[in-house]
């Protein structure tokens, strides 16, 4: 996993929208956990039994001790998770009402990783790589992306990118276009794709998107995901749940999704299994207090419903 790490500072609440001029407001709950996309993947991957190394970068600091510390507790190889002196960690409040939240980022050393923290030797000896959270890191990984992305190709593994929500709003340049190339599976949300196609809805995102025989799922939420793998469009969902936090699920999916490919499954099978992830890890607060087990998510994803929606 290649990305972003750094705490979740989690607020639950029916209401938790602060209100300024110095106006105190009660909230259910807040808590430290564990937080950055790469990272919540990394533990919900470790969960469902794949071997799992995280590329990152922290700050020399309580909170980059206290990730590196989760993370290893979790299983996850953090020996290539680089302390940066003098940077602080990156740090992420999240308000949190269930099945929506907004989010607050201080980057931190979070936006110090390049392409030269990669050791060759991790990228030599993957099955699968993912990135994630490529906006957050588009100035310091971004122009070295493609070409990690490339060898690992060259390697014999999979590649992924989610590349979530971009703050500046611009969705892209060159390197972004670059790094897609060398994706053989993009991950984006409803709301991502769209942006990223420079699209309409996401029907025409999905057309845009799928170039070249480029496999793309877009997550959406409750509603389950849409995958495309060649000429044909499947519809995956699953029985509805009710959520209790929403934070990290497409993380979760993402690490259910990849278990199922490098488990052998078709890429609807896979999705379905990265449905079950994400839904599961929603029954309690924080993006891997719930991250379920790979027999946890497969029984869940054995309720999938797959169906083709057309060919295009």
């Amino acid at each position: 996993m290649l990305g972003d790490c750094n705490p979740d500072v989690l607020v639950l609440g029916d209401d938790v929208a602060p209100v300024f001029g110095q106006q105190e407001k009660l909230v259910d709950g807040i808590s430290l956990v564990i937080g950055g996309s790469a990272a919540i993947t990394a533990v919900a991957a470790a969960r469902l039994g794949l071997r799992v190394a995280l590329v990152a970068a922290v700050g020399d600091d309580p909170a980059g001790a206290f990730m590196r510390d989760q993370l290893a507790a979790e299983g996850v190889d953090v020996c290539r998770v680089v302390v940066r002196a003098g940077a602080p960690t990156g740090m992420t409040v999240a308000l949190s009402r269930g099945g929506d939240r907004a989010i607050l980022t201080a980057l931190g050393a979070v936006a110090s990783l390049t392409a030269a923290d990669v050791p060759e030797a991790l990228l030599a000896g993957a099955g699968h790589v993912h990135a994630s959270s490529f906006f957050l890191l588009e100035d310091c990984l971004g122009p070295g992306l493609a070409g990690l992305l490339a060898a690992a190709h060259s390697a014999g593994a999979a590649t992924s990118l989610d590349t979530n929500w971009d703050p500046s709003g611009r969705w892209g340049g060159e390197h972004l276009a670059a790094a897609i190339a060398q994706a053989d599976v993009l991950l984006p949300n409803e709301a991502e794709a769209v942006r990223l196609a420079g699209a309409v809805d996401v029907d025409a995102a999905l057309d845009a998107l799928a170039v070249a025989g480029r496999r793309v799922v877009v997550k959406l939420g409750e509603r389950g995901a849409l995958c495309v793998d060649g000429p044909s469009r499947q519809r995956v969902s699953l029985p509805p749940v009710r959520p209790v936090d929403t934070t990290g699920a497409g993380d979760c999916f993402n690490a259910g999704l990849i278990a199922g490919l490098l488990d052998g499954l078709s890429l609807p099978q896979a999705v379905a299994l990265g449905c079950a992830a994400g839904a599961l890890s929603t029954a309690a607060p924080g993006g891997t207090a719930s991250a379920p087990s790979l027999a946890a998510a497969a029984r869940l994803a054995a309720a999938a419903s797959i169906r083709i929606c057309g060919d295009r």
